[in-house]
């Protein structure tokens, strides 16, 4: 099935919603980076071999998801508790080694966004330091200066309908003027309680 492209858009809309992790870029490609971070750091505190640290908690966020992964290291490697904390910072603020780079389909269709004079949000549920520093991270080729970032937490997270209620009303927006570009059930839902349009990041990737 052919991919959706920025000229399928209603032309009428003003301003879209997109959210950060899978729809811009791919969550695992900031996630595996920060687990490499944390491997080489256990290396260097607890002598741990860090490619088998880095493959058993990629393995493990596959196989169980993200909450999963430092208990594996308790149970499998008898990582020390005390270092969740590490994790935990890393995670929220970790210098990467490699830019993050958007899906280019997703890059295209911002670009010709601004062509266009469209508004861009970042709306973004999840830790706003961690997101931030997600944003920080990727290479924009240029967009910086077009992109509004909100973070839901720092509100009420989607599926509540607060943050978008706040961007409208700062931007003097109406709900038709929007569309949002969603990759979840909670945006979906989202969306839908706000009465906005949506679609899934999928169509465009």
């Amino acid at each position: 099935m052919a991919k959706l492209k920025y000229s399928d858009i209603d032309p009428r809309k003003k301003a879209f919603i997109v959210e950060l992790d899978n729809v811009l870029y791919p969550a695992k490609d900031y996630i595996y980076q920060i687990y490499y971070l944390f491997a080489n750091l256990l290396e260097y505190t607890d002598l741990t071999d860090a490619k088998q640290t880095t493959n058993l908690m990629i393995d493990t966020y596959i196989d169980k998801g993200a909450d999963a992964v430092f208990d594996e290291l308790v149970h499998t490697l008898k990582v020390d508790e005390k270092y969740r904390l590490n994790l935990d910072l890393l995670m929220a603020t970790g210098k990467v080694p490699l830019k993050l780079l958007l899906y280019q389909n997703m890059l295209e269709f911002l670009q010709e966004a601004v062509t266009d004079r469209k508004k861009l949000f970042i709306v973004t549920n999840g830790n706003p330091q961690q997101q931030l520093n997600k944003i920080k991270h990727l290479e924009w080729h240029g967009l910086e200066p077009y992109l509004i970032a909100y973070f839901a937490d720092e509100t009420k997270p989607k599926p509540e309908p607060d943050v978008l209620h706040l961007l409208m009303k700062e931007h003097q927006l109406e709900r038709r003027d929007l569309l949002m570009i969603e990759n979840s059930e909670t945006d979906a839902l989202c969306a839908q309680t706000t009465g906005i349009d949506y679609l899934n990041a999928n169509e465009f990737l």
